[in-house]
C-alpha cells in the first residue's frame, strides 16, 4: 500500500516536472541528472565508444573504422568534379598511421576491404599534385608496400581496380519498379514458421545484401549476432518485448549490435541506429528472395532488459542491442497481419507544403 502511494506521488511530481523542463536544454539537462535516469546507459555507452576509438587511433595509431572513413572520405575527393590539385592534407597522416598497423595484403581474399585500402590509397597519391605533407605520405605509403612485397596482393592490378567508378548501363538491374514494389508487400512481419532449420549459407548471403546498404562513411557499425542453437534461441526470444505467443515457434534469433567505438564524437551516436536499420530492411528483403521470412523484433531500452541482453550477447560498454529478428521458412497455414500503411500524402510534403 505504502509502495502504491509512493509510486503515484512520484508519477504526479513527474507530470510536474516535464512541464517545466521542457522549456529549456538547462532544465532538461538538470530533470535527466537528477530526476530521471534513462539516459545514463546512453552516456556510458557513448563515453567507452569514444574513448576505445581514440586510444586506438591516437595511442595505438590503428584504428579500423577511422581507416575506412578516411578511406570513404578520399573516394568523395576523387570522384569531385572538378577534383582539387591537392586535397586530404589534414588528415592523410592519420590515415597513412591506420593503414599501417591494419593493412594485410595476405588477407585480401577474405576481407576485400584490405584491396580497397591500397587501392584507393594508390589512386590518390597517383592523382594528387606534389605537395610537402602528401609527399611525405606518399613516401611512407611506398615504403609500406614494399616491406610487405612478398605478400600475395602488393598491387591493385591483380583485379579490377576498387576505386570510384562510371556505372555502366549493363551492370544495372533488370528488376522492375512493379516488381520490387511487390516484393516489399510480400515482406511481412512472420510469426508462424515451419519446424525446418534454417540453412546458414542463406542468412550468410541476405547479410551480404544488408551490408550493401548506404552507411556514414562505409563504416557498417553493426553486427549479425545469429543464434539457430535451440537452446540458445529459446533463451534469446524471450529478452525482448513483444514474442509472446509465438516464441517457442522461432527457428532462428538474430541480435543487431551497434558499436559506438566506431566513432570519434558524440555527434555521431544515432548512426548506429541508422545504419544498423538500412542494413536489417535489405537484409530482409534479401531473405524473402531466397525463401525465407523474418519478423523485426523491438528492442526496448529498459534496463533489467539490457543487463540480461548484456550477459546473453557478452557486449561490452560501447555496444548496445539495436533490435532483434526472428527468421525462418514462414508456415504456409499461418497468418500475417495486414499492416495498411500510411497514404502518400501523409508520408511526405515536397518543399514548404502544409
Amino acid at each position: 500500500m505504502i509502495r502504491e502511494v509512493i509510486k503515484k506521488g512520484k508519477n504526479v511530481l513527474d507530470k510536474r516536472l516535464i512541464k517545466v523542463c521542457f522549456k529549456s536544454r538547462g532544465l532538461a539537462t538538470l530533470y535527466y541528472t537528477f530526476f530521471n535516469s534513462s539516459f545514463k546507459r546512453e552516456h556510458q555507452a557513448v563515453l567507452s565508444g569514444k574513448v576505445k576509438h581514440l586510444e586506438e587511433s591516437q595511442v595505438n595509431r590503428g584504428n579500423y573504422f577511422l581507416l575506412t572513413r578516411n578511406i570513404h572520405r578520399i573516394e568523395k575527393g576523387l570522384l569531385m568534379r572538378p577534383r582539387r590539385p591537392v586535397f586530404a592534407r589534414e588528415y592523410i597522416a592519420e590515415t597513412i598511421d591506420s593503414f599501417e598497423q591494419i593493412w594485410e595484403p595476405e588477407v585480401v581474399e577474405t576481407n576485400p576491404q584490405m584491396k580497397w585500402f591500397y587501392d584507393v590509397l594508390e589512386n590518390y597519391f597517383d592523382a594528387c599534385n606534389s605537395d610537402d605533407v602528401v609527399d611525405l605520405q606518399r613516401s611512407r605509403f611506398i615504403e609500406i608496400i614494399k616491406s610487405r612485397a612478398h605478400s600475395n596482393h602488393t598491387d591493385s592490378s591483380v583485379k579490377s581496380s576498387s576505386v570510384p567508378y562510371h556505372r555502366l548501363e549493363e551492370d544495372r538491374s533488370t528488376i522492375a519498379y512493379e516488381e520490387f514494389y511487390k516484393l516489399t508487400k510480400q515482406r511481412r512481419s512472420v510469426r508462424w514458421f515451419l519446424d525446418k532449420k534454417v540453412p546458414r549459407e542463406l542468412v550468410d548471403k541476405a547479410i551480404l545484401a544488408g551490408n550493401q546498404s548506404p552507411s556514414a562513411c562505409n563504416r557498417q557499425p553493426y553486427e549479425f549476432r545469429v543464434f539457430d542453437d535451440p537452446n540458445l534461441v529459446s533463451e534469446l526470444v524471450q529478452l525482448p518485448m513483444g514474442t509472446k505467443g509465438y516464441a517457442n515457434n522461432v527457428p532462428m534469433m538474430i541480435a543487431l549490435v551497434g558499436n559506438l567505438d566506431a566513432y570519434f564524437d558524440e555527434r555521431d551516436r544515432h548512426i548506429i541506429y541508422i545504419d544498423a536499420s538500412l542494413a536489417a530492411m535489405s537484409f530482409m528483403l534479401a531473405l524473402e528472395t531466397l525463401g525465407l521470412s523474418s519478423c523485426a523484433i523491438n528492442w526496448p531500452d529498459i534496463e533489467v532488459r539490457e543487463k540480461k541482453m548484456d550477459r546473453f550477447l557478452g557486449l561490452e560498454q560501447h555496444q548496445r542491442t539495436i533490435m532483434c529478428l526472428a527468421v525462418g521458412y514462414p508456415d504456409p497455414e499461418g497468418k500475417v497481419a495486414y499492416s495498411e500503411k500510411r497514404p502518400l500524402s501523409l508520408l511526405r510534403k515536397y518543399n514548404y507544403e502544409n
